[in-house]
This record gives structure tokens, C-alpha cells and sequence, in this order.
């Protein structure tokens, strides 16, 4: 009887930290952000601009690229900002993310967005930053993860496709997710006009994800976000 008890006890743990965390209440410590990203850094512009023009309060406090001559690094330089670059070839997952983490952390980043960076992050990262790491993806996910989105699209014959901001966690491009727009997608796209169309609604919503996030208004609530 003791026994089944304390196995009744014990399995009833799990089941209170899940009920903890689906009614977590997200609230970063401050507004630095961190970005990281491989390629043209278009959506760190995006969110650069906005914060320049005053419509979204956060500073990006440094830019972070594996790629040494990845034009967004050199965008950041041009904008007066912090640009650093860490080299990820031959090397683990796991070694480049110490140093990126420990980059982030010297300053003070609260919140870090992923702008085209092209790798999958690992446990040392998800552990530094738990709830703290955005990413948008150019697709209506949970449909077509990965990479090739839009050929995906067009392929599966979708009639509508578009862009999500979400939360990064273990599961690729599986995340809670913060806001997602639609575009429509034609009987004569090719993978790349439909990307430039998704492209502009990439760079409307993912400044106002951060500042969603940024407020202290989001709150998880089993696979949603809720705004409060």
C-alpha cells in the first residue's frame, strides 16, 4: 500500500510541472535582444528599422553570424552595432552554442531572435534561454517544416500559405506559436514570388511578435500563446 502510494505520488509530479509550465507567463528581463543569423540579415533590417523609427522599444545589443561574410554581419557593422562572428564548421553543435551563449549572456541579452540562422539549436541553448528564443518560418506551420517551404506549398497545392513567429523548443520548427500571417499563393507562383510576398509579411510581424513577447503579455497555456 505505501508503495503504490508513493508511485502515485510520484507520478502525479510530472503531471503538476506540465500543468506549471501550459499556464507559464513569459516576461524577459529586460529588452536587449540577441540576433542570430547566416545569410542578408533581412528580417534583423526589418526589426533594426522599426526600432530606429520608435515603433518597437528594444535594443539589439548584438549580432551573432556563423558565417564570416554573411551580409547581414556587415549590415550590423554598418549600423553601428555589435557584430561578432563565430566560426560552426568542424565543430559540435553543442561547442558552437557555449560560445554563442556565452557571447549573449556578456550582453545581458534577454531575448533572442533568429533572423535566417541556419542551424538547429541544442540543448546547451534551449537551457540558457528556455522560452527566450524566437524564430519565423515561412510557412503556416505546423504545414511544411524544415526547408524548400514554398516549393512545398506550391507542390501540395495549397491555396494559401504565409509566415509564423513562434517559440523555438526541441522540435524543429515546433514551437508555441506567437503570430502568423496569410498570403495568397497563385495559380502562377514560382517558389520565388511567393517567397518575396511572404517575405514582406515576415518583416510586419515579427517586430510585433518581439514586442508582444517584450511586454510581458504572453502566457503559454498548453500548445497556445495567449496575449493578456
Amino acid at each position: 500500500m505505501q508503495a503504490r502510494a508513493k508511485r502515485k505520488r510520484d507520478s502525479a509530479k510530472p503531471q503538476e510541472m506540465r500543468a506549471a509550465i501550459n499556464k507559464m507567463k513569459i516576461q524577459p528581463a529586460n529588452r536587449r535582444l540577441g540576433i542570430l543569423l547566416s545569410g542578408r540579415g533581412s528580417n534583423f533590417e526589418a526589426i533594426a528599422d522599426r526600432i530606429a523609427s520608435g515603433q518597437l522599444n528594444a535594443e539589439i545589443v548584438v549580432v551573432i553570424s556563423n558565417v564570416e561574410a554573411a551580409p547581414g554581419l556587415e549590415r550590423a557593422r554598418a549600423r553601428g552595432l555589435n557584430a561578432v562572428y563565430i566560426p560552426s564548421r568542424q565543430r559540435s553543435r553543442e561547442d558552437f552554442d557555449r560560445e554563442a551563449v556565452e557571447v549573449l549572456k556578456k550582453h545581458n541579452v534577454s531575448l533572442v531572435i533568429l533572423a535566417g540562422f541556419m542551424r538547429i539549436l541544442s540543448r546547451v541553448f534551449l537551457e540558457a534561454f528556455p522560452y527566450g528564443i524566437l524564430n519565423i518560418h515561412p510557412a503556416l506551420l505546423p504545414a511544411f517544416p524544415g526547408t524548400d517551404v514554398q516549393q512545398q506549398a506550391i507542390d501540395h497545392g495549397v491555396k494559401f500559405s504565409g509566415c509564423t513567429v513562434h517559440f523555438v523548443d526541441d522540435a524543429l520548427d515546433g514551437g508555441p506559436i506567437i503570430l502568423q500571417a496569410v498570403v495568397p499563393v497563385r495559380d502562377n507562383d514560382t517558389a520565388d514570388v511567393l517567397a518575396a510576398r511572404i517575405l514582406k509579411e515576415e518583416h510586419r510581424i515579427y517586430p510585433e511578435a518581439i514586442e508582444l513577447v517584450l511586454s510581458g503579455r504572453c502566457k503559454i497555456k498548453g500548445r497556445r500563446v495567449v496575449a493578456t
